[in-house]
């Protein structure tokens, strides 16, 4: 069995996480998507979020009608930071040995992973699958490669899809009153609207 793990604070999930987790799904062949948001992510610093019930919520209103993905509260449930290494030395030993696990990342992210939390084990626990991130070149992996030995072996970098979306760019149209009906899944925007989230009086503490 093969399984996709895609990470996020997804504050809100949105078209083009979909987009990615359908196209890495069938271009790996991977059986299902395992969506995770993020609890307390480490690299985010003091930034503000959603709280995790209005995250989460949103998920499961994305992936209603997919059944190739689900979603798994790992991370939201854990106490301390989120670290990549521990969602995927949990699931490898919720899921079994022989479930493949494909980490699922942006280009953008990629560049950074070597400041994550214990990249060498990360790269030798799954296969990285690095994909496009609007205003982010391919990253460079031959200094990538010289700083995280092994990670050229584990690494799937894929030129698709490149999606022109964000949640940054939802909150910030959510803000400005303008519509996100072609931006996120419909009944995600039905919840925003729904619950006030990201209105421009709700922006400066969200969490």
């Amino acid at each position: 069995m093969k399984s996709g793990v895609l990470g996020g604070t997804f504050d809100p999930i949105h078209n083009g996480h979909l987009a990615v987790a359908e196209k890495v799904r069938r271009r790996l062949n991977l059986d299902e998507v395992i969506f995770v948001p993020t609890g307390r992510p480490w690299l985010r610093g003091d930034s503000p979020l959603s709280a995790a019930a209005h995250r989460v919520r949103m998920v499961q209103l994305a992936l209603a009608d997919k059944p190739c993905c689900r979603l798994s509260l790992m991370e939201i449930e854990r106490v301390g930071p989120s670290y990549t290494i521990d969602t995927i030395n949990q699931l490898k030993a919720e899921l079994g040995p022989e479930v493949a696990l494909y980490f699922i990342l942006g280009w953008d992210n990629l560049a950074k992973l070597p400041r994550w939390h214990e990249p060498r084990e990360l790269v030798r626990a799954c296969s990285l699958v690095a994909v496009p991130r609007p205003g982010y070149d391919k990253p460079d992996l031959e200094p990538l490669e010289a700083r995280l030995p092994g990670l050229a072996g584990s690494l799937i970098l894929l030129d698709a899809p490149r999606v022109d979306v964000s949640a940054s760019l939802v909150r910030e149209r959510v803000g400005r009153g303008l519509s996100v009906s072609e931006l996120v899944p419909g009944p995600v925007a039905d919840y925003i609207r729904e619950q006030g989230l990201y209105a421009a009086e709700n922006r400066v503490s969200r969490a």
